[in-house]
C-alpha cells in the first residue's frame, strides 16, 4: 500500500494513536497509518469535517461501528478503536500490509483461475461473518480488498452503508462504484446480503479478466449496463464462468448465498490446484489388454474411465497419482541376477490392467513378501544375501575380543613359568 508523508494540516495524534503516514483519502475522509503505545500499527480513518457536522450521519455511523464490533472472522480488518463523540469521528482498524486487489491486477494483469477461486472462497467466507453481524458492505470492489500474506482482507465495510443510508441516489447519482453496484442499489431498492454477492461476482470477473464485466464508460453508462445489459465474461475461465454469471443475476433471489459460494469456490480452487480442471484425467499411451471373454471397449470409453474396469468407482486424484507412480516404478525395476525373464512376476498392477497369466513359467500370482531390495528383489529371492544384523555383529565382535584376550593371557603365563 502506497504511503505519503503527512501534510501540514494533518493531525499528528488522534486519540491514543500517533500518526506516521497518509495511506489514502476518499469521499468519507483520510486514512492514516498510526500506532499505539505498544507499537501496534493501525489504519485510522478520520471523517471529513462536513460529514462530522451531519447529526444524521453521526447516528448512522455509530450504528455501523457498533455492528462492525460484532464481526468475527479472519477475512476482515478487525476494528481496534473508535471515537464517535469526537469533533471529527474516527475509527481505527488493524493495519493490513499488502497491495489491494486493484493494484495487483494493474501491475501484474489478470490472475489464473486457481488464484481467483482461492481469493473468492476466502472473501465469501468473510462475507458470511459480516452478514451474520447484520452488516451489508455495499461497496465491495477490488480496491477494498487487501492481499495480505495471510490471505485477502475486506476493508471499508459498513461505511458506505452509513453514508448511503439516507438515500441511495441524490440527483441521479448512485452511492458506490459503478460497475460493482448491484441493480437494486441503482434502482434505490433495499439492500440485502445478495447485494454483496453481486459485487463479489463483479470483483471475481475483474480479477480473472483485468476489467469490469460491464466494460468502461461514464457513470451513467455503467449504471445503465448494470441494470439492463448482461455482463461480458469472455475472459473468465470456464471453471468459474457459470458461478460468476450466477452471482451477477439481475434479481437478488436468483443469486447464490455466500455460504454456497464459499463451498463451491473451494472445490474449484482444489481442482485447479491439482491441475485437473474440467478435463478428463490423462490416459497413458500404453494399451490395456482386454480380459478374456469380454469384448474390447471403444477408445472413447477407455479414455473417459482412465483405463478402469466398468462398475468400479473413479479413484481420487491422489489415488491416480499413486497408481501412476507405482506403475512407473514397476516398469523401471530391473530383473535380479540369476533369474530369467519368465521367472519375474507381472509388473502391471491396478487401474484395470491384466496381471501376468498364471500359466507362465515361474510366474507368481501371490503378493510379494519380505523387505524391498534396491534391485527389485524381495527377502525370499535366492542368491541374494540378507543385510547383516547390527546386533549379531556386535555380539561376534565381543566374543572375538574376549577370546583374543584369553589367548594372550595364556601365552604370557606360559612364558612366565618358563622363566
Amino acid at each position: 500500500m502506497a504511503m505519503m508523508r503527512l501534510r501540514r494540516e494533518d493531525p499528528r495524534v488522534v486519540g491514543s494513536f500517533r500518526l506516521h503516514r497518509r495511506l489514502g483519502a476518499g469521499g468519507m475522509g483520510v486514512v492514516y497509518l498510526g500506532s499505539d503505545r505498544r507499537g501496534q500499527r493501525v489504519a485510522l480513518k478520520v471523517i471529513r469535517p462536513d460529514l462530522a457536522e451531519d447529526q444524521e450521519f453521526r447516528s448512522r455511523f455509530a450504528r455501523e461501528v457498533s455492528a462492525a464490533r460484532r464481526i468475527r472472522g479472519g477475512c476482515t480488518a478487525r476494528l481496534v478503536a473508535a471515537d464517535l463523540e469526537a469533533e471529527r469521528p474516527w475509527f481505527a482498524t488493524q493495519y493490513v500490509p499488502g497491495p489491494s486487489l486493484h493494484d495487483k491486477i494493474a501491475e501484474e494483469g489478470p490472475l489464473p483461475a486457481v488464484d481467483v477461486a482461492a481469493i473468492g472462497a476466502a472473501l465469501s467466507e468473510g462475507l458470511v461473518a459480516v452478514h451474520e453481524a447484520g452488516v451489508v458492505h455495499r461497496d465491495l470492489k477490488p480496491s477494498n480488498i487487501l492481499l495480505s500474506p495471510k490471505g485477502p482482507r475486506i476493508i471499508d465495510f459498513g461505511i458506505a452503508w452509513a453514508t448511503g443510508a439516507s438515500t441511495l441516489t441524490h440527483v441521479g447519482t448512485a452511492v458506490g462504484s459503478p460497475g460493482f453496484l448491484a441493480p437494486e442499489q441503482v434502482r434505490g431498492a433495499a439492500v440485502t446480503p445478495a447485494t454483496d454477492v453481486f459485487a463479489l461476482g463483479a470483483t471475481l470477473a475483474y480479477a480473472a479478466m483485468g476489467d469490469s464485466p460491464f466494460g468502461q464508460g461514464s457513470s451513467e453508462v455503467m449504471l445503465y449496463r448494470v441494470v439492463h445489459e448482461e455482463p461480458q465474461l469472455h475472459g473468465v475461465p470456464d471453471a468459474l464462468a457459470p458461478l460468476v454469471r450466477a452471482c451477477l443475476a439481475k434479481e437478488p433471489e436468483e443469486r447464490p448465498s455466500t455460504l454456497q459460494l464459499s463451498l463451491r469456490l473451494k472445490e474449484i480452487a482444489a481442482r485447479e490446484a491439482q491441475g485437473l480442471g474440467m478435463t478428463a484425467p490423462p490416459v497413458e499411451a500404453r494399451p490395456v489388454a482386454p480380459r478374456s471373454g469380454r469384448a474390447e471397449r471403444p477408445e472413447r470409453a477407455d479414455r473417459a474411465t482412465g483405463g478402469r474396469r466398468a462398475g468400479r468407482p473413479a479413484p481420487r486424484p491422489t489415488e491416480r497419482y499413486t497408481e501412476r507412480t507405482a506403475q512407473g516404478r514397476a516398469q523401471r525395476t530391473p530383473a535380479p541376477r540369476g533369474r530369467g525373464p519368465q521367472s519375474l512376476p507381472s509388473s502391471r498392477t491396478g487401474g484395470g490392467r491384466a496381471q501376468g497369466h498364471p500359466s507362465q513359467a515361474g510366474a507368481r500370482t501371490g503378493p510379494r513378501t519380505g523387505p524391498r531390495r534396491p534391485g527389485g528383489g524381495t527377502g525370499t529371492s535366492p542368491g541374494l544375501r540378507r543385510p547383516a544384523n547390527p546386533r549379531l555383529l556386535r555380539q561376534r565382535l565381543f566374543v572375538f575380543v574376549v577370546v583374543t584376550l584369553v589367548v594372550l593371557a595364556g601365552i604370557a603365563g606360559a612364558q612366565a613359568l618358563q622363566g
